[in-house]
């Protein structure tokens, strides 16, 4: 009798601990992704960079951010990005053609020369305009490039989340060693990311500052990257956030860098 209460107990706690998580980490990663990076089937804003060094000094960067989906969330995407301001970077333009199991190909029209220039697939952990944020960073990484697994479960700010440590699976290719995601059990909205070097020092902190629903989509309207070790960081405010509005597939070319169609530029 005692062997099988036991057995029972140690049955019901293998069941207990396994219906706790609720889905394995991968399917928690993709889900997040699809909530943060995929809403809608496309996507506009104005968005408000803040450039903050260790001293307080600000920099600023505003520009309009276009997004279509092509196909299922996890699919294939293109991002187009049009620069107000500040001068020195006015009417620049960002384009990026996402793919999940290949390098994104990425283009930067410099306006002062005239250039559009192809961004290498190694220049993907490069800062993004001089901000804490990589180029990677604001298109997303493809879940397969990392080995994912579930820490636990626990409470961040009053919200049930997820704790997921994803490792790079080509360590070589990125910049981190590994990275620790907070990934809310609802919305699977990531609340905080944090980026360890390879080193397994601390480098990078992601926030999630502002969350609102718009449309019936969660949206994260403001956002924080620190470089914990410079103390430099990045706030991002969304203004202006709608989705589904047919953009057209010619936006994202080629020929939009450096002919602006008038409905990004305005």
């Amino acid at each position: 009798m005692r062997t099988l209460f036991v057995a029972a107990s140690i049955a019901m706690s293998l069941f207990l601990s396994s219906t706790s998580f609720g889905m394995g980490a991968e399917d928690v990663v993709k889900k997040s992704q699809a909530a943060f990076l995929y809403p809608g089937k496309d996507f506009k804003a104005r968005v408000m960079m803040k450039l903050i060094n260790k001293d307080g000094q600000e920099r600023i960067r505003e520009l309009t951010m276009l997004r279509k989906n092509f196909g299922e969330p996890g699919g294939d995407q293109k991002y187009f990005m049009y620069f107000h301001q500040p001068a020195d970077v006015r009417d620049m333009t960002f384009l990026v053609w996402k793919y999940p199991r290949k390098d994104s190909d990425r283009w930067l029209f410099i306006p002062a020369i005239k250039l559009v220039k192809r961004i290498a697939a190694n220049d993907k952990r490069s800062s993004f305009v001089g901000s804490d944020f990589s180029y990677e960073d604001v298109s997303g990484r493809a879940v397969e490039e990392d080995n994912h697994s579930l820490l636990r479960e626990e409470k961040y700010e009053g919200k049930d989340v997820y704790v997921v440590k994803s490792v790079p699976k080509a360590s070589e290719s990125v910049d981190f060693g590994y990275k620790l995601s907070w990934i809310d059990k609802g919305s699977f909205i990531p609340w905080k990311e944090e980026y360890y070097d390879k080193r397994g020092s601390l480098s990078k902190v992601f926030t999630a500052n502002e969350v609102k629903p718009v449309q019936g989509f969660i949206t994260v309207m403001r956002r924080t990257m620190k470089n914990v070790q410079s103390g430099h960081r990045t706030e991002v405010v969304y203004s202006d956030v709608k989705y589904n509005q047919g953009l057209s597939d010619s936006l994202f070319t080629e020929r939009s860098l450096k002919n602006l169609p008038r409905e990004i530029s305005r």
